[in-house]
């Protein structure tokens, strides 16, 4: 039997041993789904906190509920470690590693690199890798195909690699790893198939594209999309400010054809672990093809900018109300870049601290889901949504939308709102205290 028929038997069968390298938003579910349809699996990160926690039965991921991670702990289907010795025992590895910027916004694939290395020391005939980290088209193939052929082991027929970009959303109920089709791909066609086998034991949809570059791609367009469009509507905001309307009627109104529209919403920035970085990534491969992509960099540029919209917004609230920026105290609403979730990953409410911080106001914030929030060399803790803590600040400034909030009451006791979401649309009384995006 080949390597390729043995890996396939195994994999039907729920019997081949996964790893996987990286137990952040994305890793850890994917580890506890693969336990949770029999595979034996074992994480392996550098954070030993997150070792630990997963050995207790503990989970760190909102999305990951503890008892899952308890349960399958008893079963001997999960484990965890930071050492990268256990790859020399599974079957299937999969990469999930950080793909952050550097701060000249070229690609820092360090952590691909480190993990591809890993993999390449302890490979085995018979192994599936598969890349879900999100990069730039060509980086399978030019970088973890190579150090991987670096072993002597040929490609599809000794080892097999595949690349299948992440599609988690942290805090969506309606989609998770099951309902959310998977793209699948390979550096040969039964490398494609192995991966398409491994995750359809896990996803009610496989959707297998050509090649690993063409799903490299796939991750990369979705989130320039987004990140096109929402720059399109906070540009549109900016517009509606110049010429005295509500953006969020226009786009509320908008929203109703259900024909050739979809509808996005401006904010104070993007953030999250994909739309703010993603197309950066596209943007600097074409740059080295000698092409410029116009769409991504000017609505990163505007994007990026919007912090300093809101800051300018606080400016002029509280002018209003004849207090200057410097010695007022500013209280944000909100650090994670997204509602109902604790992530503050790239979270533009950062910049608008800073920001404000830099122009002399006294900062705080409450958020629910955020205790601790390092900014800069400083740790803050969220402060009490009480009436004192309302009735000291200058300005409240709302960055988050989570859905537990009263704002009716916040309006009620605050003496200026800026509102960057639209969270405070079904409040009534108390509303020449607001100032919209």
């Amino acid at each position: 039997m080949s390597h390729f028929e043995s890996l396939r038997a195994e994999i039907q069968a729920r019997r081949a041993p996964v790893a996987v390298l990286g137990l952040g938003y994305v890793g850890l579910p994917l580890a506890v789904s693969f336990a949770a349809e029999g595979f034996p699996v074992v994480g392996i990160d550098l954070d030993e906190a997150k070792v630990a926690a997963i050995r207790a039965g503990r989970s760190y991921i909102p999305d990951v509920p503890d008892a899952e991670v308890a349960r399958l702990r008893k079963s001997g289907r999960l484990d965890a470690t930071g050492d990268a010795a256990a790859l020399a025992g599974v079957r299937a590895a999969i990469v999930c590693v950080p793909t952050p910027l550097r701060k000249t916004k070229d690609p820092d694939l360090s952590f691909v690199t480190a993990a591809a290395r890993a993999l390449r020391e302890r490979l085995q005939p018979g192994q599936l890798a598969v890349l879900e980290s999100t990069t730039y088209p060509g980086t399978t193939r030019e970088m973890v195909l190579t150090e991987l052929e670096g072993s002597g082991l040929k490609v599809g027929v000794d080892f097999f690699l595949g690349f299948s970009p992440e599609r988690v959303d942290p805090g969506n109920k309606n989609f998770g790893i099951r309902n959310t089709p998977k793209v699948v791909s390979g550096i040969t066609p039964r490398c494609c198939e192995l991966t398409q086998a491994l995750y359809g034991a896990i996803v009610e949809r496989t959707v297998p594209v050509s090649s690993t570059e063409a799903a490299e791609m796939v991750k990369l367009l979705e989130n320039t999309f987004r990140s096109v469009n929402i720059g399109l509507v906070n540009e549109i905001a900016i517009m509606c400010d110049r010429l005295g309307l509500d953006v969020w009627e226009i786009l509320g109104a908008a929203a109703t054809k259900p024909f050739g529209y979809m509808p996005f919403y401006p904010g104070p920035g993007l953030g999250g672990h994909c739309i703010p970085v993603d197309p950066l990534y596209l943007s600097w491969k074409l740059k080295t093809l000698n092409f410029t992509s116009r769409f991504i960099d000017l609505a990163s540029e505007i994007n990026g900018n919007m912090p300093r919209y809101v800051v300018q917004k606080v400016f002029d609230a509280l002018n209003r109300n004849e207090r200057p920026i410097k010695g007022s105290r500013i209280l944000a609403l909100g650090v994670a870049y997204k509602r109902d979730t604790s992530d503050c990953r790239e979270s533009p409410a950062l910049d608008v601290l800073e920001l404000l911080r830099e122009r002399g106001a006294d900062i705080a914030y409450h958020d629910p889901f955020v205790p601790e929030l390092r900014l800069g060399t400083e740790t803050l803790s969220s402060v009490a949504l009480d009436d004192s803590t309302l009735a000291s600040a200058h300005c409240l400034v709302i960055l988050t939308d989570h859905t537990c909030v009263d704002y009716a009451r916040l309006v009620a006791r605050s003496r200026c709102v800026v509102d960057t979401r639209n969270a405070t649309r079904d409040v009534h009384d108390g509303r020449e205290r607001i100032t919209k995006l």
